[in-house]
């Protein structure tokens, strides 16, 4: 129960992330404005961790990984931000379920996993619930869509990286170099855009930082007191809450496809995380053997 509580809490935190996006988008910042800024004030907010842990913390042997990880997470969370401006939010959400779709065929070609017949039956329904929700041929995929679908496959490749990284690497590590590289990736298109941002937007972009970061700490706490095959269809609320967001503060409707698309692939997705935590246990017991 506390998982699933901290699960839940942390899509609260996420849907009012791409929310509060949305709102300083409409205020007039540009995206590479709001990506700038939010890397800062995500660093900011890990400020108490440098000052805890020193800079003995930052020691890695793996820099060539680190700055692929960030090149991907840059590039995600660009296409991403462009999304929740330009779509509905609870479209943005649905197309980014996908992203263990990707996650999965990358690591058949990346960590050299191998994928049986039921795993590539679940990645082909979660591409047919992507086709339900985009429709091709039916309606016109704008702009937001196809940067929606870029996001999941790019975050894909970030938490591949993530995963090579995890097994010499801490968390809290990992997450401040990325905010580390991506803030001297991100000032530069930034400059080109940049108005100085008013008081009022500088209270939205602390807004941001902190929901950032606090769903990123419940969605990892919820991970660390239970299985991932427990806690993972939880994430499925934060559909729901983003559709409240969206219904609420900027008066969108998600039509039906959306949901019943989003269903299909988060269904094949929770597939994908049972078949991979089978396998692993299988692994741990026969290494114990």
């Amino acid at each position: 129960m506390q998982a699933a509580l901290m699960m839940v809490i942390g899509c609260v935190f996420l849907a009012v992330l791409s929310g509060l996006i949305r709102h300083l988008s409409d205020s007039g910042m540009h995206v590479m404005e709001i990506v700038f800024l939010r890397n800062v004030a995500g660093l900011v907010v890990l400020l108490p961790w440098f000052l805890k842990n020193g800079p003995s913390a930052m020691k890695t042997g793996r820099p060539g990984l680190y700055m692929v990880r960030a090149f991907f997470g840059f590039i995600s969370m660009v296409s991403w931000f462009i999304a929740v401006t330009t779509i509905p939010l609870a479209e943005a959400v649905a197309i980014n379920f996908t992203s263990p779709i990707f996650g999965t065929l990358l690591a058949i070609f990346i960590l050299k996993e191998v994928v049986r017949l039921r795993r590539w039956m679940a990645i082909l329904i979660g591409f047919a619930g992507a086709m339900v929700i985009l429709r091709p041929g039916t309606i016109e995929m704008s702009f937001g869509t196809y940067m929606a679908l870029f996001s999941a496959a790019t975050m894909a490749c970030s938490i591949t990286c993530v995963k090579l990284l995890s097994s010499t690497e801490s968390t809290p590590a990992m997450v401040a170099w990325a905010q580390i590289i991506i803030i001297p990736m991100s000032i530069i298109p930034a400059l080109f855009v940049w108005v100085t941002p008013t008081f009022e937007q500088l209270l939205i972009v602390a807004a941001i930082g902190l929901s950032a970061t606090m769903g990123h700490l419940f969605f990892t706490r919820a991970y660390s007191i239970a299985d991932a095959t427990f806690v993972m269809p939880f994430d499925f609320s934060r559909l729901v809450f983003a559709a409240i967001v969206g219904y609420i503060f900027f008066a969108q409707e998600p039509d039906v496809y959306v949901w019943i698309g989003a269903a299909i692939i988060f269904t094949s997705s929770v597939y994908i995380a049972m078949r991979e935590a089978k396998i692993n246990k299988k692994e741990v017991a026969t290494k114990a053997v």
